[in-house]
C-alpha cells in the first residue's frame, strides 16, 4: 500500500482501536485515554497540569527519575512543593506526612527498584477525593493486577512488560479530577478545531486529549494496541500467574546456590537478590557473560521474568551462580 489518505485513515482506526482496548484494561472511558510519547511525558502532563498552585505534592525520594522530574521541574516553575517520602510508599508513609498543604500523591504502582506493589487503594482512601493520586503504571501495566481504579491520573510506556517497544504510552485522566486539572502540556491536539478562524485559545477538548501536545505516533500506538489486545486476549491474571511462576524458580535457584532475597511483592514480578561474599559488579558481568538479563540496583540484582520465559533461563541462572562457586574455591 502506497502512502496516502488511506494510509493515514488506517492508522487513525488503529489508534481508536488501540484506546478502545486501553481503556477496558484500565476500566475507564475511553475519552479518559490518550496517547503521548512516554511514560515521563504523561508524569510530566501530570505535574504540569497541576501548576501553578499553592501547596505540596508527597512524591517518593527514591522512586525511578520518571516519577521524580516532572514535580521537581513542575516546582521550579511556581507548581508545587516537593515533600519527599521514603519508599517503598505505604498507605502508613502517606498518612504521617499528610497535611492541609498536600494537594496530591505521586508514586509508581510497582516500585522499580524491589517490586514494591503500592496500595494505590488504601492510599487513595487515605487521601480522598479532594486530592489527586498521579501513578507511574509502567512496571505493572499489562502484567500486574493493581488497584488502577485508585489512579485519577496515570501513565504507562509499551516497552516494559507489554513488550510494545517504545514511542506510546497510555495516558489516563479520570474525569472525577477534569475540573482540578490545567492543560499544562496540551497542544494543538489538545483544542477544538486547532485550525479554525476563532480565537486564540481554542476551547480545550474534554478528557486526556486536553493534555497532549501533538498527535501520537501511530505506528507506536498501533503495537501498543495490539499487545494490550493481547493482555486483553489471555487475561491479566493468567499472565500474571506465569510471571510469577517462572521468578518462583529463578528465585529457587538463587536460594539453592546460598543466595539472598528480597521479594516484598511476589504479584509484581520483580525480586532481587545478591549473593554473600560476591562482588555485585562481578556477579552482573557474569551473568551477562552467560545471557542472563538482569538489572543492577546497587548491591542487588533484580530479576523480571516474563511469562515466556523458559526453563532454559532458569538453568542459565543456576549454572552461573554455581559458576561463582567454583571460582571462589579455587
Amino acid at each position: 500500500m502506497t502512502a496516502g489518505p488511506l494510509v493515514l485513515e488506517h492508522l487513525d482506526n488503529l489508534v481508536d482501536k488501540a484506546r478502545e482496548a486501553t481503556s477496558m484494561l484500565l476500566d475507564a472511558k475511553t475519552h479518559e485515554v490518550a496517547f503521548v510519547g512516554s511514560t515521563s511525558h504523561g508524569m510530566f502532563a501530570a505535574a504540569q497540569a497541576l501548576s501553578p498552585q499553592s501547596g505540596t505534592v508527597l512524591v517518593p525520594r527514591n522512586d525511578f527519575p520518571a516519577n521524580t522530574y516532572p514535580w521537581i521541574r513542575a516546582a521550579e516553575r511556581g507548581g508545587l512543593a516537593v515533600r519527599w517520602i521514603d519508599g517503598p510508599v505505604t498507605a502508613e508513609s502517606v498518612r504521617e506526612a499528610l497535611d492541609s498543604s498536600v494537594k496530591a500523591v505521586a508514586v509508581s504502582a510497582v516500585d522499580a527498584g524491589t517490586g514494591f506493589l503500592a496500595p494505590l487503594a488504601r492510599i487513595k482512601e487515605i487521601i480522598g477525593n479532594d486530592r489527586i493520586l498521579a501513578v507511574d503504571a509502567v512496571q505493572a501495566f499489562g502484567a500486574v493486577p493493581f488497584d488502577v481504579e485508585a489512579a485519577d491520573i496515570l501513565s504507562a510506556g509499551g516497552q516494559k512488560w507489554l513488550r510494545a517497544g517504545w514511542g506510546a504510552a497510555a495516558l489516563l485522566v479520570r474525569d472525577r479530577v477534569a475540573d482540578k486539572l490545567l492543560p499544562g502540556l496540551g497542544g494543538w491536539s489538545g483544542v477544538v478545531d486547532p485550525l479554525g478562524p476563532e480565537a486564540l485559545p481554542h476551547p480545550t477538548l474534554p478528557g486526556a486529549l486536553a493534555h497532549t501536545v501533538t498527535n501520537p505516533d501511530s505506528i507506536a500506538v498501533a503495537s501498543y494496541g495490539a499487545a494490550v489486545d493481547l493482555v486483553n486476549a489471555t487475561g491479566l491474571n493468567e499472565i500474571n500467574a506465569a510471571i510469577r511462576g517462572n521468578l518462583d524458580l529463578l528465585l529457587e535457584a538463587v536460594l539453592e546456590a546460598g543466595g539472598e532475597i528480597r521479594n516484598p511483592s511476589p504479584q509484581s514480578g520483580i525480586a532481587t537478590f545478591r549473593m554473600p561474599g560476591v562482588d555485585p559488579a562481578e556477579l552482573f558481568a557474569r551473568l551477562e557473560n552467560a545471557g542472563v538479563h538482569s538489572t543492577r540496583r546497587g548491591d542487588w540484582i533484580r530479576l523480571s521474568p516474563h511469562a515466556t520465559t523458559s526453563q532454559a533461563s532458569v538453568e542459565m541462572l543456576s549454572e552461573s551462580l554455581a559458576s561463582l562457586g567454583l571460582a571462589r574455591s579455587r
